[in-house]
């Protein structure tokens, strides 16, 4: 730049200085100008033990909401400060408050769907599957699906799958599919099978597996892609009653104080349904779904290209779900070495990983997150190795590519992902339910790469955590507690589960809301309660980060707030 023009330049910034620093008409001076006052107030909040998430003031006393949003956190003089004549003030009585809590995995439409299903969830025999069904099916029309979700073989005595003659000798008139908790496999009985045109004729496909007995005559059991050969065949649900399942899963999820969700892979029908109800106000939670792997959906979303808070930040549509492996409790999570209990299996590969690294390389092109299902170590290295070919070919700073899941780890893998830029996420209540036989499954030294959320950290990398509903209750204080204590309700075992691998107090709060947040691009608006940001926040009976692993999921949810407005509210809480 010239001399002469810099000059010019520095002269005209100070002559504006000076004309702003000019008293008004009338004012003295050296007296600042007065500010307009700012707008009330709609909701002041005050005596609360406020945990902000926020480093910058980690906690508070009081906070201000404007219509949405939040407009102030700190003392209660200053919250007060906005009061105007229609402001509500709500007096919580020293009681505490979280900022609303997200769940980074989990499958919404499943978790409604689930709510009117076969609960099967707990049943400690295979009798007591079928018993639950029998039941079920005497109250469905002569005809109807029988259709179940939650058994978990490694819960019975007999730990092995089960096989369809008792559930077809019990419900032999009408067909029966039976998801198992992971929903990585499923059971079928005899007129399943026979609609579906299951014989020991058919074939494997590729990613899946066919259980069947010793003269190959399918026993029932379904594993990973094999799931499509009865699945198929089930009546798709009317759209209305997809509408219902939402809203109930909406619902359920307010109850346990979760503001926002990662849905982890929906089809192109149920998100242009989610896109209805986000516009409508009917799809009340911060919701950030992701496209299904499907060829048509995936051109279509790329071409249309990534869609933010629509429906006044209710829905965000920008990320793809892909799979790698299948789950480790049906023995289809892909691993480096045969699993433990089964020496001629290494689990399952449901996608080619040429797929994942093409899916990628077109998703970065087209502005989209890719977050992929992986639970082996294989599984994740596999991923991994994906990511890292389709960014050296499409390079982009910011990406933040994601695991679902990644479970298993080898020990070299673990620094990749913050090396990568590559975001784990993780489900830590998969770890109490399976730490009971996961050692069984792996040996001894595998475990020090399993659910190993603390390694992860210290290697520089966010952990965002969720329940991955329906596989597990979306209760989310049993991942909060699992990522504290890394024990059962009943406090088991007593030093925790390899205890090295818990997180800290504030490590477990920032899992659940400001992680999921930089997780999904979300960090400006979303995961802590700061002025600017929605007025998203729980408010609870008790702390439940204060309080020991037998006591954290008997924090209730007095009620949650969704921009600033109740969504849920128990019989007591303050009002």
């Amino acid at each position: 730049m010239r001399p002469a023009l810099a000059a010019r330049i520095v002269a005209l910034a100070a002559a504006l200085v000076g004309l702003g620093s000019r008293p008004a008409p009338g004012q003295p001076a050296g007296q600042a100008p007065p500010q307009p006052a700012a707008p009330p107030a709609d909701l002041i909040v005050v005596n609360a033990r406020i945990r902000t998430a926020d480093a910058a003031r980690p906690t508070a006393q009081a906070l201000a909401v404007r219509g949405d949003r939040v407009a102030f956190v700190g003392d209660p003089a200053g919250a007060l400060a906005l009061r105007g004549p229609a402001t509500r003030v709500l007096d919580l009585g020293g009681r505490p408050v979280l900022p609303g809590l997200t769940d980074a995995h989990g499958h919404l439409l499943g978790l409604g769907q689930f709510l009117g299903q076969v609960d099967l969830t707990g049943a400690r025999s295979y009798d007591e599957v079928v018993q639950r069904v029998a039941r079920r099916a005497r109250e469905l029309p002569a005809g109807a699906w029988v259709l179940g979700r939650g058994w978990d073989q490694n819960a019975w005595g007999d730990t092995r799958f089960p096989t369809h003659e008792r559930l077809s000798a019990a419900v032999a008139d009408r067909p029966v599919w039976l998801e198992r908790v992971d929903g990585h496999a499923a059971l079928a009985n005899a007129e399943a099978m026979r609609r579906a045109g299951v014989a020991a004729a058919t074939r494997d496909p590729a990613g899946g597996r066919v259980e069947r007995d010793a003269a190959g005559a399918p026993t029932g059991v379904f594993v990973d892609n094999a799931q499509a050969l009865v699945a198929r065949v089930i009546p798709p649900p009317a759209r209305e009653d997809e509408r219902r399942a939402l809203r109930a899963a909406v619902a359920e999820l307010h109850r346990w104080g979760v503001t926002g969700v990662h849905d982890a892979g929906e089809s192109r029908a149920t998100i242009e349904l989610m896109e209805e109800m986000a516009g409508s106000g009917e799809l009340a939670l911060r919701t950030y779904v992701m496209v299904g792997d499907d060829s048509a959906a995936l051109r279509y979303y790329f071409a249309r290209g990534p869609r933010s808070a629509l429906g006044n930040g209710r829905l965000w549509v920008r990320a793809v779900k892909l799979y790698a492996d299948g789950a480790l409790g049906s023995r289809g999570a892909a691993l480096l070495e045969p699993y433990s209990d089964d020496a001629r299996n290494a689990g399952l590969l449901v996608s080619a990983p040429a797929h994942i690294r093409d899916v990628a390389e077109r998703a970065l092109r087209a502005g989209f997150q890719v977050n992929t299902h992986a639970i082996g170590d294989r599984g994740n290295r596999l991923v991994l190795d994906a990511y890292e070919a389709a960014l050296r070919a499409v390079p982009t700073p910011d990406h933040r590519f994601r695991v679902e899941h990644a479970q298993i780890l080898h020990h070299d893998d673990v620094p990749r992902f913050a090396a990568l830029g590559v975001i784990p996420s993780m489900q830590a209540s998969h770890q109490t339910s399976d730490m009971y036989w996961a050692g069984a499954r792996l040996g001894e030294g595998r475990l020090l790469g399993a659910y190993a959320w603390r390694s992860l950290i210290d290697a520089g990398s966010i952990v965002p955590n969720g329940s991955d509903f329906p596989v597990e209750p979306p209760n989310p204080l049993l991942s909060l507690r699992a990522a504290l204590w890394r024990q059962d309700a009943a406090g088991w075992p007593a030093a925790g589960w390899h205890p090295e691998q818990r997180m800290t107090a504030d490590e477990a709060l920032r899992s659940m809301t400001l992680w999921p947040a930089v997780a999904a691009f979300q960090e400006r608006d979303l995961g802590t309660l700061t002025a600017g940001k929605y007025a998203d926040f729980v408010v609870f009976d008790r702390d439940p980060l204060t309080a020991g692993p037998t006591d954290v999921a008997r924090s209730r949810v007095l009620a949650t707030y969704l921009g600033g407005r109740a969504v849920y509210q128990a019989a007591d809480a303050p009002r």
